[in-house]
């Protein structure tokens, strides 16, 4: 199983570096603080940190083991331990594919924002003037100047996922480049990736800890901080609130994917990895935790910000209406003023109550963001009305590209490793033409990303490309180890490579409590598609200047149906294959064995 020629690398802080840059991923800022919100705020890190324990980090020390010992990509390494199971590398590599090809779209987006952070007044910052240079163009006036800088200016995004338009050339150029400089990062394996990681490990920390320093000082921070460290143990007795916490711990790690085992196949055979599994476990939890101090600093001062300016608009508008003195109705309770102009003038009350807008706080925070929308609107908002917003802009999307491309290094690993290790396209391609070839082939489909309906097609790789799937492997390599392999081999193997067996606590999470918990996540995840019905989108609607809920059309419905079984597949069919050839095999033995005798 070990290949005594096998790259390595140059020492175990790169391999944790490696580890720690694909794993903190952009799921730990714009995932992570989404779902404390949701569930409670901070009460939301007791069942994160129990999943972490009886979940994550128990299956990151299994993926570490198995890509050491047996020193191989994904597919090798499976085939290696049970010839039946080499599907399950392969669905690795299919994941991976799709994780790659929409992924670095997040990257390109970077790039864009990056490189109109440059500009004396950001671009995002307020709406542009229409053709008549005498009013704002229309659609952002409804929605606003950073809805309409991302949605139109960056998107250029159709009414519907049926209206496909032409691919946005400048978001196919930033693509193009995302993927070169993916190229150039993998280009030598170990040796450039364990030069990159450096950076793209330690950067986005350095970013984070100057946007706390920053975000703590700003206006209405507190209050963001005061929400997220506010537990509503109510929420805690919420189902959801237990799977969200065990799905992301699931997909945080980045468990599944095969990168993990990628990388691991390139320690040295007594590498210490389950002291590195527990560190790289630890530090990805608790930068999501960080991150969200940073993130809930940042909510707190769009939301005070934006409940402030709903104040100052209503003042202006009574103090219009009714001719009364700014200080007078400055120095008393909004909602007093109100109630007694409602009760002393209904008649003139009566024609702008529809304009009057409810001021609160509490609401404000109460909205939830998540993903490309946390990432791109809301701290692009926060951005504009920060002093310096420029330098802001600049910091934070140079955090965004590291930590995508960070996660995207492992991604290419997962692809790029299986394929090095086949003796015939090595034999056949040389090593940077590979590499070339499936970043080419990425590209290529990823441009499909950059139409504009590419937003819609994103989403549904992002929702369903890696959820049943990643779920499905990692039950499967569970089983896999402890109930094909066995787990008494297993021990032994760990017992050669670090000196000592696993600690009993790893053993009954391996053979019991894991399988038990992903198969009732698995269950769940079945159950929520099949009962959610027709599933939907959020389409922006350009005369409204907001999403709008969409059912998804027969042939999107087919693509989705695609992502979830594709990968999936893979594992009967190889097994299906194996049995056959072996049959086959045993049958060609047996004749020969006739005709001799």
């Amino acid at each position: 199983m070990v290949e005594e020629s096998r790259p390595s690398w140059e020492n175990p802080m790169q391999f944790v570096l490696a580890c720690v840059s694909y794993a903190v991923g952009l799921g730990n800022v714009w995932r992570f603080p989404y779902l404390c919100q949701m569930h409670g705020g901070g009460g939301f890190l007791i069942p994160y940190l129990i999943m972490l324990v009886v979940e994550g980090l128990p299956l990151f020390y299994l993926e570490l083991a198995i890509g050491q010992r047996m020193r191989q990509g994904s597919i090798g390494a499976w085939s290696a331990i049970n010839p039946y199971m080499g599907g399950v590398g392969i669905a690795s590599v299919v994941v991976s594919i799709f994780l790659a090809v929409y992924y670095n779209v997040i990257n390109a987006w970077a790039f864009w924002y990056l490189f109109h952070s440059f500009q004396g007044t950001l671009p995002w910052a307020e709406c542009p003037l229409s053709s008549n240079f005498t009013t704002y163009v229309p659609e952002c006036e409804k929605s606003s100047s950073t809805d309409y800088f991302w949605y139109r200016e960056t998107l250029n995004i159709s009414s519907s996922i049926e209206d496909h338009g032409g691919i946005q050339m400048g978001q196919a150029l930033c693509l193009v480049l995302s993927w070169m400089v993916v190229y150039l990062c993998v280009l030598r394996g170990t040796e450039s990736t364990g030069k990159v990681v450096y950076f793209t490990a330690t950067f986005p920390y350095l970013v984070m800890i100057i946007y706390l320093i920053r975000g703590v000082t700003l206006h209405g921070a507190l209050n963001g901080l005061k929400y997220m460290f506010t537990p509503k143990l109510s929420d805690l007795a919420d189902p959801k609130a237990w799977i969200d916490a065990a799905t992301q711990i699931l997909f945080s790690l980045g468990l599944g994917c095969g990168s993990l085992i990628a990388f691991a196949s390139y320690n040295h055979h007594n590498n210490n990895f389950e002291k590195q599994a527990i560190v790289v476990s630890l530090i990805n939890s608790a930068t999501s935790i960080f991150a969200s101090l940073v993130t809930f600093s940042i909510y707190g001062f769009k939301a005070t910000f934006n409940y402030e300016s709903c104040l100052d608009r209503t003042q202006l508008l009574l103090i219009n209406t009714f001719d009364l003195a700014e200080d007078s109705i400055k120095n008393n309770n909004l909602d007093d003023w109100i109630s007694h102009l409602n009760a002393s003038f209904p008649d003139k009350f009566a024609t702008i109550s529809s304009q009057i807008e409810g001021c609160d706080l509490e609401s404000e925070l109460d909205t939830a963001v998540e993903g490309t929308g946390l990432a791109f609107i809301v701290y692009s908002e926060a951005i504009k009305n920060m002093g310096l917003s420029q330098l802001w802009s600049v910091l934070y999307f140079s955090m965004l590209l590291m930590l995508g491309i960070g996660s995207m290094l492992g991604n290419v690993a997962a692809i790029i490793t299986p394929l090095r290790d086949s003796a015939f396209l090595t034999r056949h391609f040389r090593k940077e033409t590979l590499i070339g070839m499936m970043c080419l082939f990425c590209c290529l489909v990823g441009l499909s990303f950059t139409t504009r309906s590419g937003n819609y097609w994103f989403t549904i790789f992002n929702d369903y490309a890696a959820t049943f799937s990643l779920l499905f492997i990692v039950l499967i390599e569970i089983i896999t180890v402890c109930y094909v392999y066995g787990l008494k081999k297993f021990e032994k193997d760990i017992e050669v490579m670090i000196g000592h067996r696993p600690h009993w606590y790893w053993k009954i999470i391996w053979s019991v409590i894991s399988p038990v918990l992903i198969i009732g996540l698995f269950i769940f995840y079945i159950a929520d598609y099949i009962m959610g019905g027709t599933p939907t989108y959020q389409a922006w609607d350009s005369n409204l200047g907001k999403t709008v809920t969409k059912e998804h059309p027969p042939f999107a419905q087919a693509v989705i149906g695609l992502l979830l079984v594709t990968s999936m597949m893979c594992v009967p069919l190889v097994a299906l294959i194996t049995f056959i050839k072996k049959k086959k095999e045993q049958a060609r033995e047996s004749k020969i064995s006739t005709t001799a005798s």
